[in-house]
Protein backbone atom coordinates (compact mmCIF):
# COMPACT_ATOMS: atom_id res chain seq x y z
CA UNK A 1 0.00 0.00 0.00
CA UNK A 2 1.36 3.29 -1.08
CA UNK A 3 2.34 5.60 2.24
CA UNK A 4 -0.03 8.89 3.03
CA UNK A 5 0.77 12.37 1.51
CA UNK A 6 3.23 14.02 4.02
CA UNK A 7 0.04 16.34 4.65
CA UNK A 8 -1.35 13.70 6.33
CA UNK A 9 1.64 12.14 7.88
CA UNK A 10 3.03 12.58 11.19
CA UNK A 11 6.55 11.99 12.19
CA UNK A 12 7.73 11.80 15.94
CA UNK A 13 11.38 12.28 16.95
CA UNK A 14 11.93 11.07 20.37
CA UNK A 15 15.24 9.78 21.85
CA UNK A 16 16.64 10.75 24.65
CA UNK A 17 19.87 9.12 26.35
CA UNK A 18 21.94 10.00 29.65
CA UNK A 19 24.77 10.62 26.57
CA UNK A 20 23.94 14.43 24.68
CA UNK A 21 25.54 13.01 21.56
CA UNK A 22 22.90 10.32 20.82
CA UNK A 23 20.43 13.19 21.06
CA UNK A 24 18.96 14.41 17.77
CA UNK A 25 19.99 18.29 17.49
CA UNK A 26 17.15 20.77 16.68
CA UNK A 27 18.54 20.62 12.87
CA UNK A 28 16.66 17.06 12.67
CA UNK A 29 13.38 18.05 12.71
CA UNK A 30 14.47 21.30 11.14
CA UNK A 31 15.45 19.90 8.29
CA UNK A 32 12.71 17.39 7.83
CA UNK A 33 10.35 20.70 7.94
CA UNK A 34 11.91 22.01 5.57
CA UNK A 35 11.78 19.16 2.79
CA UNK A 36 8.53 18.54 4.23
CA UNK A 37 6.86 21.83 5.30
CA UNK A 38 2.93 19.87 5.00
CA UNK A 39 4.10 17.35 7.56
CA UNK A 40 3.51 17.39 11.27
CA UNK A 41 6.73 17.04 12.62
CA UNK A 42 7.10 16.69 16.71
CA UNK A 43 10.70 16.50 17.82
CA UNK A 44 10.25 15.32 21.96
CA UNK A 45 13.65 16.04 24.27
CA UNK A 46 12.23 13.58 26.43
CA UNK A 47 9.72 10.90 27.09
CA UNK A 48 7.77 13.24 29.41
CA UNK A 49 5.13 13.65 26.74
CA UNK A 50 5.70 10.71 24.55
CA UNK A 51 3.12 8.12 25.31
CA UNK A 52 0.68 11.22 24.48
CA UNK A 53 1.97 11.57 21.27
CA UNK A 54 2.51 8.30 19.95
CA UNK A 55 -1.89 7.47 18.95
CA UNK A 56 -1.78 9.43 15.80
CA UNK A 57 1.91 9.41 15.10
CA UNK A 58 2.59 7.65 11.03
CA UNK A 59 6.61 7.84 11.68
CA UNK A 60 8.42 7.08 14.91
CA UNK A 61 12.09 8.24 14.50
CA UNK A 62 13.77 6.53 18.30
CA UNK A 63 15.30 3.73 19.61
CA UNK A 64 12.59 3.21 22.34
CA UNK A 65 9.40 1.15 22.64
CA UNK A 66 8.02 -0.30 25.14
CA UNK A 67 4.84 -3.25 24.22
CA UNK A 68 2.56 -1.01 26.71
CA UNK A 69 4.01 1.94 24.36
CA UNK A 70 3.69 -0.34 21.35
CA UNK A 71 -0.22 -0.50 21.85
CA UNK A 72 -0.70 3.10 21.84
CA UNK A 73 0.69 3.30 18.66
CA UNK A 74 -2.21 2.39 16.20
CA UNK A 75 -1.05 4.40 13.04
CA UNK A 76 2.18 3.47 13.21
CA UNK A 77 3.29 2.28 9.87
CA UNK A 78 7.67 2.76 10.49
CA UNK A 79 10.10 2.56 12.74
CA UNK A 80 13.73 3.88 12.88
CA UNK A 81 16.08 3.71 14.85
CA UNK A 82 18.76 6.34 15.24
CA UNK A 83 21.10 3.28 16.93
CA UNK A 84 22.13 0.26 14.51
CA UNK A 85 20.58 -2.37 17.09
CA UNK A 86 17.68 -2.89 17.73
CA UNK A 87 17.33 -5.53 20.64
CA UNK A 88 15.51 -3.67 22.76
CA UNK A 89 12.74 -3.72 19.56
CA UNK A 90 12.54 -7.37 19.22
CA UNK A 91 9.21 -7.67 21.29
CA UNK A 92 6.61 -10.08 19.74
CA UNK A 93 3.95 -7.94 18.54
CA UNK A 94 6.35 -5.54 16.72
CA UNK A 95 7.92 -8.72 15.46
CA UNK A 96 4.80 -10.31 13.57
CA UNK A 97 3.24 -7.00 12.95
CA UNK A 98 3.68 -5.02 9.29
CA UNK A 99 5.11 -2.55 10.72
CA UNK A 100 8.64 -1.28 9.29
CA UNK A 101 12.19 -1.33 11.06
CA UNK A 102 15.02 0.87 9.65
CA UNK A 103 18.04 1.18 11.64
CA UNK A 104 21.36 3.48 11.24
CA UNK A 105 23.49 0.78 10.01
CA UNK A 106 26.47 2.08 8.34
CA UNK A 107 26.12 5.58 10.00
CA UNK A 108 28.52 4.35 12.35
CA UNK A 109 30.76 2.67 10.48
CA UNK A 110 33.97 4.98 9.72
CA UNK A 111 34.30 5.61 13.88
CA UNK A 112 33.97 2.06 14.68
CA UNK A 113 36.33 1.22 12.26
CA UNK A 114 38.66 3.71 12.66
CA UNK A 115 38.48 2.68 16.73
CA UNK A 116 39.26 -0.78 15.98
CA UNK A 117 42.78 -0.18 14.42
CA UNK A 118 43.47 1.93 16.81
CA UNK A 119 43.10 -0.66 19.36
CA UNK A 120 44.89 -3.24 17.49
CA UNK A 121 47.81 -1.03 17.24
CA UNK A 122 47.86 -0.06 20.74
CA UNK A 123 47.30 -3.90 21.65
CA UNK A 124 50.24 -4.67 19.53
CA UNK A 125 52.97 -1.89 20.49
CA UNK A 126 51.87 -2.14 24.09
CA UNK A 127 50.56 1.56 24.65
CA UNK A 128 48.57 0.51 28.02
CA UNK A 129 52.05 -0.34 29.47
CA UNK A 130 53.73 3.01 28.06
CA UNK A 131 50.98 5.04 29.20
CA UNK A 132 50.98 2.93 32.72
CA UNK A 133 55.08 3.61 33.26
CA UNK A 134 54.37 7.00 32.05
CA UNK A 135 52.15 7.66 35.16
CA UNK A 136 55.04 6.51 37.44
CA UNK A 137 57.60 8.83 35.49
CA UNK A 138 59.38 5.91 33.88
CA UNK A 139 61.70 5.70 30.74
CA UNK A 140 60.50 1.81 30.85
CA UNK A 141 62.06 0.79 27.11
CA UNK A 142 63.60 -2.38 28.86
CA UNK A 143 61.20 -2.85 30.93
CA UNK A 144 58.31 -3.16 28.28
CA UNK A 145 60.59 -5.90 25.84
CA UNK A 146 61.46 -8.01 28.91
CA UNK A 147 58.02 -8.84 29.75
CA UNK A 148 56.05 -11.64 28.71
CA UNK A 149 54.05 -10.04 25.50
CA UNK A 150 56.49 -7.80 23.92
CA UNK A 151 55.65 -5.05 21.65
CA UNK A 152 54.89 -6.99 17.94
CA UNK A 153 53.93 -6.11 14.50
CA UNK A 154 50.57 -6.70 13.21
CA UNK A 155 51.76 -7.54 9.64
CA UNK A 156 51.56 -11.24 9.28
CA UNK A 157 49.06 -11.55 12.48
CA UNK A 158 45.62 -13.33 11.71
CA UNK A 159 42.92 -11.39 12.35
CA UNK A 160 39.47 -12.82 13.22
CA UNK A 161 36.19 -10.72 12.45
CA UNK A 162 33.08 -12.36 13.97
CA UNK A 163 30.38 -10.40 12.14
CA UNK A 164 31.06 -9.03 8.46
CA UNK A 165 28.39 -6.61 8.14
CA UNK A 166 29.13 -2.77 7.39
CA UNK A 167 31.21 -2.25 10.31
CA UNK A 168 33.61 -6.12 9.84
CA UNK A 169 33.73 -5.02 5.97
CA UNK A 170 35.04 -1.60 6.67
CA UNK A 171 37.57 -2.76 9.59
CA UNK A 172 38.67 -4.99 6.87
CA UNK A 173 39.41 -2.49 4.12
CA UNK A 174 41.47 -0.10 6.75
CA UNK A 175 43.58 -3.59 7.62
CA UNK A 176 44.21 -4.81 4.68
CA UNK A 177 47.28 -2.32 4.26
CA UNK A 178 48.63 -3.44 7.15
CA UNK A 179 49.09 -6.92 5.82
CA UNK A 180 47.28 -8.72 8.15
CA UNK A 181 45.68 -12.67 7.64
CA UNK A 182 42.02 -11.78 7.59
CA UNK A 183 39.39 -14.11 8.34
CA UNK A 184 35.70 -13.63 9.21
CA UNK A 185 32.85 -15.77 10.63
CA UNK A 186 29.85 -14.64 9.07
CA UNK A 187 26.00 -16.29 9.64
CA UNK A 188 26.11 -17.95 6.27
CA UNK A 189 29.99 -18.41 6.23
CA UNK A 190 30.24 -16.26 2.76
CA UNK A 191 31.29 -12.98 2.06
CA UNK A 192 33.37 -10.69 0.11
CA UNK A 193 36.45 -12.67 -0.93
CA UNK A 194 38.12 -9.35 -1.79
CA UNK A 195 37.97 -8.08 1.81
CA UNK A 196 38.81 -11.38 3.85
CA UNK A 197 41.09 -14.33 2.68
CA UNK A 198 38.44 -17.05 4.20
CA UNK A 199 34.91 -16.98 5.80
CA UNK A 200 33.43 -19.93 7.61
CA UNK A 201 29.57 -20.05 8.91
CA UNK A 202 28.97 -19.31 12.66
CA UNK A 203 28.64 -22.66 13.41
CA UNK A 204 32.48 -23.68 12.92
CA UNK A 205 34.07 -20.14 15.02
CA UNK A 206 35.19 -22.63 18.15
CA UNK A 207 37.16 -24.46 14.94
CA UNK A 208 38.88 -20.86 13.69
CA UNK A 209 39.92 -18.93 17.59
CA UNK A 210 42.74 -20.95 17.96
CA UNK A 211 44.18 -19.55 14.54
CA UNK A 212 43.44 -16.09 15.87
CA UNK A 213 45.91 -13.69 17.27
CA UNK A 214 42.70 -11.08 17.33
CA UNK A 215 39.23 -11.47 17.70
CA UNK A 216 37.25 -8.94 17.13
CA UNK A 217 33.35 -9.11 17.61
CA UNK A 218 31.73 -7.25 15.45
CA UNK A 219 28.29 -9.15 15.24
CA UNK A 220 24.79 -8.08 15.74
CA UNK A 221 22.98 -8.35 19.18
CA UNK A 222 19.89 -11.32 18.97
CA UNK A 223 19.48 -14.66 21.07
CA UNK A 224 21.45 -16.60 19.02
CA UNK A 225 24.69 -14.13 20.07
CA UNK A 226 23.84 -13.92 23.25
CA UNK A 227 27.52 -15.41 25.40
CA UNK A 228 28.42 -16.09 21.74
CA UNK A 229 32.33 -15.80 23.66
CA UNK A 230 31.82 -18.13 27.15
CA UNK A 231 34.34 -19.92 28.75
CA UNK A 232 35.02 -22.60 26.01
CA UNK A 233 35.12 -20.25 23.58
CA UNK A 234 37.80 -18.24 25.61
CA UNK A 235 39.72 -21.66 26.05
CA UNK A 236 40.25 -21.81 22.62
CA UNK A 237 41.85 -18.97 21.65
CA UNK A 238 45.80 -18.86 21.88
CA UNK A 239 47.49 -17.39 24.79
CA UNK A 240 48.54 -14.24 23.15
CA UNK A 241 45.86 -13.72 21.09
CA UNK A 242 43.86 -10.62 22.33
CA UNK A 243 39.97 -9.77 22.16
CA UNK A 244 38.34 -6.63 20.93
CA UNK A 245 34.78 -6.26 21.67
CA UNK A 246 33.07 -3.01 19.67
CA UNK A 247 29.64 -4.87 19.48
CA UNK A 248 27.40 -5.28 22.28
CA UNK A 249 28.90 -6.19 25.59
CA UNK A 250 25.91 -9.05 25.74
CA UNK A 251 28.64 -11.07 23.28
CA UNK A 252 30.75 -12.22 25.85
CA UNK A 253 30.25 -14.04 29.13
CA UNK A 254 32.02 -11.35 31.23
CA UNK A 255 32.04 -13.74 34.25
CA UNK A 256 34.40 -16.19 32.15
CA UNK A 257 36.03 -13.53 30.68
CA UNK A 258 37.16 -11.77 34.39
CA UNK A 259 38.45 -15.39 35.21
CA UNK A 260 40.43 -15.54 31.85
CA UNK A 261 42.14 -12.37 32.27
CA UNK A 262 42.95 -13.31 35.96
CA UNK A 263 44.75 -16.37 34.93
CA UNK A 264 46.50 -14.56 32.07
CA UNK A 265 45.02 -17.29 29.66
CA UNK A 266 44.95 -14.90 26.91
CA UNK A 267 46.78 -11.60 26.51
CA UNK A 268 44.26 -9.24 26.83
CA UNK A 269 41.21 -7.39 25.63
CA UNK A 270 39.90 -4.28 24.73
CA UNK A 271 36.45 -3.54 25.84
CA UNK A 272 34.13 -0.36 24.32
CA UNK A 273 31.09 -2.14 25.79
CA UNK A 274 30.31 -4.26 28.71
CA UNK A 275 27.49 -6.33 29.80
CA UNK A 276 26.03 -3.50 32.19
CA UNK A 277 26.86 -0.06 31.03
CA UNK A 278 28.32 2.24 32.61
CA UNK A 279 30.34 -0.45 33.91
CA UNK A 280 30.02 -0.48 37.72
CA UNK A 281 32.80 0.69 40.00
CA UNK A 282 33.50 -2.34 41.52
CA UNK A 283 33.99 -4.23 38.40
CA UNK A 284 36.95 -6.27 37.96
CA UNK A 285 37.83 -5.34 34.92
CA UNK A 286 38.99 -2.02 35.72
CA UNK A 287 42.07 -3.07 37.47
CA UNK A 288 43.05 -5.71 35.31
CA UNK A 289 46.25 -4.55 33.60
CA UNK A 290 46.12 -6.58 30.72
CA UNK A 291 42.17 -5.34 29.81
CA UNK A 292 42.26 -1.91 27.82
CA UNK A 293 38.38 -0.08 28.66
CA UNK A 294 36.83 2.27 26.46
CA UNK A 295 33.67 4.03 27.61
CA UNK A 296 31.74 2.83 24.61
CA UNK A 297 32.95 6.11 22.49
CA UNK A 298 34.15 3.89 19.09
CA UNK A 299 30.82 4.87 17.80
CA UNK A 300 31.54 8.89 18.81
CA UNK A 301 32.33 11.66 15.94
CA UNK A 302 31.46 14.99 15.26
CA UNK A 303 29.66 13.46 11.90
CA UNK A 304 27.14 11.40 13.24
CA UNK A 305 24.17 13.48 12.95
CA UNK A 306 25.08 14.65 9.29
CA UNK A 307 24.97 11.14 8.82
CA UNK A 308 21.97 10.33 10.75
CA UNK A 309 20.01 13.21 9.01
CA UNK A 310 21.27 12.11 5.61
CA UNK A 311 19.97 8.79 6.12
CA UNK A 312 16.55 9.52 7.39
CA UNK A 313 16.02 12.59 4.53
CA UNK A 314 16.92 9.82 1.55
CA UNK A 315 14.31 7.38 3.52
CA UNK A 316 12.04 9.70 3.85
CA UNK A 317 12.20 10.41 0.06
CA UNK A 318 12.21 6.73 -0.85
CA UNK A 319 9.07 6.37 1.79
CA UNK A 320 7.01 9.00 -0.06
CA UNK A 321 7.77 7.55 -3.50
CA UNK A 322 6.81 3.98 -2.41
CA UNK A 323 10.17 2.76 -2.95
CA UNK A 324 12.40 -0.05 -0.94
CA UNK A 325 13.88 1.85 2.42
CA UNK A 326 17.62 1.55 3.24
CA UNK A 327 18.53 -0.49 6.22
CA UNK A 328 15.12 -2.48 6.18
CA UNK A 329 15.83 -4.77 9.59
CA UNK A 330 15.18 -8.47 8.89
CA UNK A 331 12.16 -8.57 11.95
CA UNK A 332 12.45 -12.63 11.87
CA UNK A 333 16.44 -12.40 12.35
CA UNK A 334 16.38 -9.21 14.14
CA UNK A 335 18.86 -7.21 12.38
Amino acid sequence: MRPAPPSQTKLLICVWHWFTLWRPPADLAAHIRKTWPEMKVVHLPNFDHYEKELPDTDILVGWALRPEQWRLARKLKWIHSTAAGVGQLMFRELRESAVILTNASGVHTVPLAEHVVGMLIALARRFPAAWRYQAQGRWAQQEIWDEALRPRELQGQTLLLVGFGAIGREVARRVRPLGMRIVAVTRTGQGDAELAGRFLPASRLDEVLPEADYVVLAAPETPETHHLIGARQLAAMKPTAYLINVARGTLVDEAALIETLQRRAIAGAALDVTEREPLPPDSPLWKLDNVLITPHISAVSEHLWDRQTELILDNLERWFAGKELRNRVDLKRGY
